[in-house]
């Protein structure tokens, strides 16, 4: 049977829910709607989701709060466009900030939201080929760290797990694959979200800065993830391919 993606359109204004829903169902999507965090974690637990798109601006629990508590829970590798009724860069680094994959400023087009739900899905499940390394281990060793290819999560040398959402996930396995070689902020972008990718490039540094904390990696010292002015990052640990599994 063919798959058929899920969306989970969260927003607390009825109208903007069923224009949404209606028309991804006429483009051949499945969709779910909920009008606050209660009805969306309520869907998650009861059906598998591809993709949420999630309002920012709700009564009570926000979009951006929502986000966060995805990220830091079970559903963390779901991925999300966020919807924000205010073309400010403040808000969409916020978002992103919090873990959203994409953004989409109101009033938009229903044509311009497939596209963005389109995108951020083919990320999702497609690392593009440069990233295709050999996955004879599932572990990746570097550093104190283990990457999991399958499981998508570190291991430190204790063997504790700590999740990464799917934007982490890409960037680090780009860093993995290029060690020691300097990579410019198009290249990332390119390497991780593809030709279709619409952000600007202070996204990579938000990326790179969430990347830095779940390694641990004082900003100070850059012992995995070195700045280089005026031309991108480095990745600077060696990368090892190992045969045991976690």
């Amino acid at each position: 049977m063919t798959h058929v993606d899920h969306i989970l359109i969260v927003d607390d204004d009825r109208e903007i829910r069923q224009m949404v829903a209606d028309y991804l169902q006429k483009n051949g999507l499945r969709t779910t709607t909920a009008a606050d965090g209660r009805e969306m974690r309520a869907a998650l637990e009861t059906s598998d989701v591809d993709l949420i798109v999630l309002d920012v601006m709700m009564p009570g629990e926000d979009g951006l709060s929502l986000c966060r508590g995805l990220r830091a829970g079970h559903h963390r590798a779901v991925p999300v466009v966020m919807l924000t009724a205010r073309d400010d860069e403040t808000d969409r680094i916020v978002g992103l900030e919090m873990g959203a994959d994409d953004y989409v400023v109101k009033p938009f087009s229903s044509r311009e939201l497939l596209a963005r739900i389109s995108a951020v899905i083919r990320r999702t499940r497609m690392l593009p080929p440069n990233l295709q390394v050999s996955e004879a281990g599932r572990l990746i060793g570097f550093g104190r760290w283990r990457l999991d290819t399958t499981a998508r999560h570190l291991l430190d040398a204790a063997g504790t797990a700590y999740p990464l959402s799917g934007a982490e996930f890409r960037l680090l396995r780009v860093f993995l694959d290029h060690s020691q070689r300097v990579l410019s902020r198009d290249q990332l972008l390119n390497l991780t979200q593809g030709r279709d990718a619409n952000l600007f490039d202070r996204s990579i540094d938000l990326l790179v800065s969430r990347l830095r904390q779940r390694l641990q990696d004082d900003p100070r010292e850059q012992a995995y993830i070195k700045t280089v002015r005026s031309e991108g990052y480095v990745f600077c640990q060696a990368v090892t391919l190992l045969d045991e599994t976690p």
